[in-house]
């Protein structure tokens, strides 16, 4: 079944609609959709090396876009539905200092999470919700979600045919160690954040 999905992806890289598709992905992952547009980034980039920076700007646009999305989001709904939630559980004062330490070092959270394969709409929505300075929020998600991106069209644009070989070979491997470093994000998120 990975297999099929892999293939399915290299041929929809292909396709004249892709980079629609990788721009859409790229801004829904940032606010609420489950899967990351490196899905799509990575076959898009093997397929066409020479587009690699164009997908890569790409990326990076539509996904501080998503944030600013996700980060409305947060700020628009959570006294709608995340305070109530918060204030029956009794979490309200431990919300008041969860939102103070967000603050401080909420720059330096978004452009780390920013970097990692965690998923970023939790950062975009917990900035607005904690009402992070919007400044601060778009300077390091352009950093860090420019970075990401950057780094992976650049490294696929260096090494193209090996890496892809190797993605070949390892696949599955490679599906686990993602899914490992997501639910890791989680953990750390939950657990020491």
């Amino acid at each position: 079944m990975l297999r099929r999905l892999y293939d399915f992806t290299m041929g929809l890289a292909a396709k004249p609609r892709a980079k629609w598709f990788l721009g859409g992905v790229s801004f829904v992952e940032s606010s609420f959709f489950p899967i990351p547009p490196d899905v799509l980034l990575i076959p898009m980039v093997l397929a066409n090396r020479k587009e690699a920076w164009r997908l890569a700007i790409l990326c990076s646009i539509t996904s501080v876009l998503g944030g600013l999305f996700g980060y409305m989001l947060g700020a628009l709904f959570f006294d709608w539905i995340g305070a109530p939630i918060i204030d029956f559980y009794g979490y309200t004062d431990k919300f008041a200092s969860f939102t103070e330490a967000y603050n401080e070092w909420g720059g330096w959270i978004v452009a780390f999470f920013g970097l990692t394969p965690f998923p970023y709409k939790v950062i975009t929505i917990a900035s607005g919700v904690t009402d992070l300075n919007l400044a601060v929020f778009i300077v390091a998600s352009v950093l860090s979600r420019s970075l990401r991106f950057f780094l992976v069209a650049g490294l696929l644009w260096k090494f193209g045919a090996p890496i892809q070989v190797f993605i070949e070979k390892y696949l599955g491997l490679l599906t686990l160690l993602f899914f490992i470093l997501l639910i890791g994000g989680f953990v750390l998120l939950k657990y020491v954040i």
